[in-house]
């Protein structure tokens, strides 16, 4: 697989997601990766302004030491090894077992629909 895609989407119905997803694996050929959150507060809460910061700043560099990252980004080290863990755990980012970060997605899209409510 060359290159990995990641759509991001907010979609209450998190079982339809799901059977969304399934059926898109049975495909022969790759679909891309889907990370989807429930409500915007969940999107929001978890992806704040400065972990979108690291993300992009990892999109395209390769692996980053967390310290290299803190650098460029001009934040504290604590900091952002506790983002980066957080967009560890969403899959966002991926460790290496040199402590490294990497982000391994070509594409992100994010797919954000608000609706007035009923």
């Amino acid at each position: 697989m060359a290159s990995r895609t990641l759509t991001i989407t907010l979609t209450p119905d998190w079982r339809g997601a799901l059977r969304a997803a399934g059926q898109a694996a049975q495909a022969d050929r790759y679909q891309g990766e889907t990370l989807n959150f429930e409500t915007p507060a969940a999107f929001f809460g978890r992806l704040t302004e400065r972990r979108w910061m690291l993300v992009q700043t990892l999109l395209g560099s390769g692996e980053l030491s967390v310290r290299e990252l803190a650098r460029r980004v001009g934040r504290d080290v604590k900091r952002v090894h506790e983002d980066t863990s957080v967009l560890a755990e969403l899959g966002l980012v991926e460790r290496s077992e040199r402590g490294g970060v990497w982000c391994p997605f070509e594409d992100i899209h994010v797919d954000l629909r608000l609706r007035r409510a009923a």
